[in-house]
């Protein structure tokens, strides 16, 4: 009589590691626009074209919807991630990289650039609302209505007080600071935590999946290695040209979002 193959350690019968080819796909899309939008925008740097990102509003909103893309799809792995035992043991894994990211993009940038150095950019956001916002992985409509009014908040209300580093991080500045790149808490925090209340879609009882968006060609991008590494985010935000003042804010105020935007979520 044949042996049976021994399981490996913390394996369980049937147990398997499955990805959701729904969010694969938005993943792809994400990561598509992405680099469709750095490729314009360095047409436009070496002057090959004339678009002006800082002024036209289909660029400001696109660059609005691709950096709101990849945060609402963090805000939705980390609720299926926290479902799983192997999810919940890694994630402080996860915060680390993406903060050692971060890290690597200031001084990186500081280097590049020393008067407008990455001080809290798309990497740093992501960070620090991972920390924020696991909490209120599992309580949709809290993570919903919270998400809501800091979106609201992050673009309605703006104070002299924030007009500095040590609390321009929070959001509320009355300017866009000179900076390569600037995601503050308000209001991006609150588009990660909508991406977490609608993550009921995906998860099925007992940790496990469910794929409600049909397959597309894109999601097997989204999980080619090169892809889901923390390089291409580096070299995205590292790759930033020169902001100042005068840009325009992408949600509401005078305020920008990013340049840079995460891949590895």
């Amino acid at each position: 009589m044949a042996r049976q193959p021994a399981l490996k350690p913390h394996a369980s019968p049937g147990a398997t590691h499955r990805r959701v080819d729904g969010l694969d796909a938005l993943r792809g899309l994400a990561v598509v626009a992405m680099v469709a939008y750095h490729f314009a925008f360095d047409l436009a740097y070496f002057r090959v074209t004339a678009q002006n990102f800082y002024r036209d509003p289909f660029w400001l909103h696109s660059r609005t919807a691709i950096l709101s893309s990849f945060l609402l799809v963090a805000g939705v792995s980390l609720v299926l991630a926290q479902g799983t035992p192997q999810g919940r043991a890694r994630f402080w894994m996860h915060v680390g990289r993406v903060a050692g990211c971060a890290l690597a993009v200031t001084v990186g940038s500081y280097i590049m650039f020393p008067r407008s150095f990455i001080w809290f950019g798309v990497l740093h956001a992501i960070a620090v609302s991972l920390l924020l916002i696991r909490p209120l992985a599992g309580r949709p409509w809290i993570a919903l209505a919270l998400g809501i009014a800091i979106v609201a908040a992050g673009n309605l209300f703006a104070s002299p007080a924030f007009d500095s580093r040590a609390l321009g991080w929070i959001g509320f500045m009355t300017g866009k600071p000179i900076t390569e790149d600037y995601v503050p808490l308000f209001p991006w925090a609150g588009v990660m935590l909508i991406g977490t209340s609608s993550s009921a879609p995906c998860a099925g009882p007992s940790g496990s999946t469910r794929t409600m968006i049909p397959p597309c060609p894109l999601a097997p991008m989204a999980r080619w290695p090169p892809m889901r590494k923390a390089s291409v985010t580096l070299s995205s935000a590292l790759g930033s040209r020169r902001t100042t003042s005068r840009r325009t804010c992408l949600i509401g105020r005078r305020r920008s979002s990013g340049v840079g935007f995460p891949i590895a979520l």
